[in-house]
């Protein structure tokens, strides 16, 4: 013990330290913010992998799409103040009520020439470059919709003036005459007014307020061509 003793306090020689003994003389203080977090979220990666599409069926996705159409259409059928059709634009709808429009507007080839009845052609180019002119025409005035939004709630708010052509056929199956004519001038009327009130619901507060009237205009002589055209369509 003695010799352990007095080697210990030689000069000149140290004893082997651990490797991490310093670390001992090491405090975290109080003050500083220890941040981050251990755990990973699983639950928001399945929540994030849920809503992904790429793995959706076809089945779920034509359901999907057409149940948003209908909810778009019910957004028209019952016009107020809402952004759903700015916000969720798509052009599927206006697609399906024109090329209807047009069917139902189509006459048998051999009349269409004969009497000078739209083609199928002319009712599509008619929807859509009207359309397409509107859209310009907010565009100048200074509307803040951008052009597919534009195109979208003109599309969809044909919807009414495709049941009043509807109604029309129905109508024409009966003996034409007088009541006949006033039947379908009312349903008409009635269904262009829809038009209107509901174009105008979802696109009056993208434009300037002392520009409404210019950009409402065009919209009234759109929908009063289409009008027109239902209105004076006979089956012969």
């Amino acid at each position: 013990m003695a010799k352990a003793a007095e080697s210990s306090g030689e000069p000149g020689t140290t004893s082997p330290r651990p490797l991490f003994a310093g670390l001992s003389d090491i405090s975290i203080s109080q003050d500083i913010p220890v941040e981050g977090e251990i755990t990973i979220p699983m639950r928001s990666h399945i929540r994030e992998f849920d809503s992904s599409t790429l793995n959706e069926s076809v089945q779920n996705t034509i359901m999907r799409d057409l149940k948003a159409v209908g909810k778009k259409f019910m957004h028209v059928l019952y016009p107020r103040k809402s952004n759903t059709l700015l916000r969720d634009w798509d052009l599927w709808g206006p697609l399906i009520l024109c090329v209807t429009l047009a069917l139902m507007l189509q006459r048998s080839s051999v009349d269409s020439e004969k009497d000078g009845g739209p083609q199928f052609a002319e009712v599509f180019v008619i929807v859509w470059f009207g359309a397409v002119t509107i859209t310009l025409n907010s565009k100048l005035l200074g509307g803040n919709i951008s052009f597919f939004q534009s195109l979208c709630v003109l599309g969809y708010c044909i919807l009414p003036l495709t049941v009043a052509m509807l109604v029309c056929r129905l109508v024409l199956l009966a003996e034409q005459g007088p009541i006949n004519f006033m039947v379908r001038l009312f349903v008409v009327i009635v269904m262009f007014t829809w038009s209107i009130v509901a174009s105008t619901a979802f696109l009056a507060d993208s434009q300037p307020p002392n520009r409404k009237a210019l950009a409402i205009y065009p919209v009234f002589l759109f929908y009063f061509v289409i009008s027109w055209m239902i209105l004076t369509f006979t089956p012969q």
